[in-house]
């Protein structure tokens, strides 16, 4: 098992031990078990994916849809520090919707490169947010 710590400006999160955990970095996604080697890397915006038992399947997993942060893996210990982290139970699917629809007419009416791009990382963010009410969503449907 490995000690997981997802740690957000507002304070802890999770902190349990787990059987896996799935993490967002800048070279993609990665896949931390039991002794894992040593390793501090950036969180990149996207969703972790908590395995708490061995056994359990890919829909029992629980998601969070985080955003920005630094990763820290040594002696089966995980820290997650994160701005922000938010499962599925938390996130409003009709809010992110509307907060999703709203940004991407931002970027059909951008004037200037910085508008664009301010856009597109709230069209991603919300992205983000609606995958995770998705995959909550379905895991409560069954």
């Amino acid at each position: 098992m490995i000690h997981l710590q997802l740690v957000t400006l507002r304070g802890i999160k999770l902190e349990a031990d787990v059987a896996e955990v799935l993490l967002p970095t800048l070279d993609g996604q990665i896949g931390v078990l039991t002794d894992h080697m040593p390793l501090i890397t950036v969180a990149t915006d996207g969703i972790i994916s908590v395995r708490h038992n061995p056994k359990d399947s890919d829909t029992q997993m629980d998601n969070y849809a985080a955003f920005g942060g630094v990763i820290e893996i040594n002696n089966n210990v995980l820290r997650v520090l994160v701005d922000e982290a938010d499962n599925g139970a938390e996130i409003n699917e009709a809010e992110a919707q509307k907060a999703y629809d709203r940004a991407k007419q931002m970027k059909a009416e951008a004037k200037d490169h910085s508008s664009l791009e301010s856009a597109q990382k709230l069209i991603d963010r919300q992205f983000v947010r609606l995958k995770v009410a998705e995959l909550h969503r379905r895991r409560r449907s069954r």
